[in-house]
C-alpha cells in the first residue's frame, strides 16, 4: 500500500481526471435549535466529474440528506446556517449567490430528486400542470402549447408509457415507480449538469428499483449529467456508481472507487457496513451488526466519532480526530490505522 506523506486537507478533496463539474470544500452546515447546535454536515469535501456517478452511503442520521439539501441551498431556515466551506458549480460558489440567482440555477444547472416522490408532487394539480410549471420557471416566453410539448418530451425521456395520458393524471392515480419517474422528468427537463438523487429507490420493489437505476444510467449516457446518488444500500452502490463516499456523523470517513472500497476498505466503519450486508455468494449465516449508536450531533467527541463502536480503537482515537490520508488510486480514509488496516477484507 502506497500512502502519501501529506494528509488530504478538508479544503482540498482528492481530484479525479479532468475538470470537476462540482467541488465541495470543507462544507459545514449546522442547525441552531433550542437544544443546541447540531453539526449535520461538518467539514465535508468531495468532487464530481462530468458523466460520473458518485455514491454517498451511510447509516440514517449520518448527514446524507442534509448534505444534499445544502448543495442546492434548501436547508431549513432560520435554524439551518452555513458555517463555512464552498460549493463550486463550474467554479461558481453557490453559497455566495442570492436566492433569486439560486432559483435560476436550481432545475437548470443542478437538480434534485427527493426521497419520497409523494412529498414532491402537489395532489391537487395534474402531472401536466406541475411539469409545465417547472419548465416555465426557467422560460416564461414559452406559450402553453410549447410548454406542453416540452413536458411531453420530458416524460418520454424517462420512458413513461402513454405520456399524453399521464399528463392528465393526478399523483394519486400513479404507482410509486411512476411517481418517481415523473419527479425525475421534472428534474431533468432542462438537462442539468448535476443531478442529486436522495435515496430514489427506497420505496420501490427490487424489480422497479433495478429498472430505475438503469434509467438513471441511460439518462447519464445521453446527457452527460453528473449524478450524486445518496443511499444506505451498498447493493445500489455496486450497481450504479463509479466512486463512493462513506459518511458518518456529519463527515466523510472514506472515499474512493467502488472496487477499492469493496475489496480493500480502509476505515473500520466501511468494513462494518460491508459485513452487515447480505451476500448471495456466501453461505447462510447470521448477519453482523454494528454495536452501539452513532454519537449525538449536538455533542460530538473530540476524537474519532466512530471510536466508541470500533473494535480497533486505541488511545489516540479518543483524543484526536484522525487526518484524512491519501492512499493510492484516489482512495482516502480518515482513520489513524488506515495504512496498516488490521481488519481483513470482507
Amino acid at each position: 500500500m502506497v500512502v502519501s506523506t501529506t494528509p488530504v486537507t478538508e479544503s482540498q478533496p482528492l481530484q479525479g481526471k479532468g475538470n470537476p463539474i462540482l467541488e465541495v470544500r470543507d462544507l459545514r452546515t449546522y442547525l441552531h435549535t433550542r437544544w443546541g447546535v447540531t453539526k449535520a454536515v461538518d467539514g465535508v469535501s468531495f468532487h464530481l466529474d462530468p458523466g460520473e456517478t458518485l455514491g454517498i452511503v451511510g447509516e440514517s442520521g449520518s448527514g446524507k440528506s442534509m448534505l444534499a439539501l445544502s448543495l442546492v441551498r434548501l436547508i431549513p431556515e432560520p435554524a439551518g446556517r452555513y458555517e463555512g466551506g464552498r460549493v463550486l458549480l463550474k467554479g461558481r460558489d453557490l453559497l455566495t449567490l442570492s436566492e433569486k440567482q439560486m432559483r435560476e440555477i436550481r432545475g437548470k444547472e443542478i437538480s434534485m430528486i427527493l426521497q419520497d416522490p409523494q412529498q414532491s408532487l402537489n395532489p391537487v394539480f395534474s402531472v401536466g400542470n406541475q411539469i409545465r410549471e417547472a419548465i416555465r420557471v426557467h422560460d416564461r416566453s414559452l406559450d402553453t402549447d410549447e410548454a406542453h410539448q416540452k413536458a411531453l418530451a420530458a416524460l418520454e425521456s424517462v420512458r413513461v408509457p402513454a405520456p399524453e395520458r399521464r399528463l392528465r393524471n393526478f399523483p394519486h392515480q400513479l404507482s410509486g415507480g411512476m411517481k418517481q419517474r415523473i419527479v425525475g422528468a421534472m428534474a431533468m427537463a432542462y438537462q442539468p449538469q448535476v443531478l442529486i438523487a436522495d435515496e430514489p429507490t427506497t420505496a420501490l420493489d427490487v424489480t422497479i428499483q433495478a429498472q430505475y437505476l438503469r434509467l438513471l444510467k441511460d439518462l447519464q449516457e445521453r446527457t452527460g449529467v453528473g449524478i450524486i446518488l445518496i443511499t444506505h444500500d451498498f447493493g445500489v452502490i455496486a450497481e450504479a456508481c463509479d466512486r463512493v463516499a462513506v459518511m458518518y456523523a456529519g463527515r466523510i470517513v472514506e472515499q474512493g472507487r467502488v472496487a477499492d472500497i469493496f475489496d480493500n476498505p480502509r476505515h473500520p466503519y466501511t468494513r462494518a457496513l460491508l459485513e452487515s450486508r447480505p451476500r448471495s455468494d456466501a453461505t447462510a449465516k447470521r448477519l453482523q451488526s454494528i454495536e452501539g449508536q452513532p454519537p449525538s450531533l449536538n455533542d460530538l467527541p473530540a476524537g474519532c466519532r466512530f471510536a466508541e463502536r470500533c473494535a480497533y480503537v486505541f488511545d489516540r482515537c479518543e483524543r484526536e480526530y484522525p487526518s484524512t490520508l491519501s492512499l493510492e488510486d484516489h482512495h482516502s480514509a480518515a482513520c489513524w490505522r488506515s495504512e496498516e488496516a488490521p481488519w481483513a477484507s470482507p
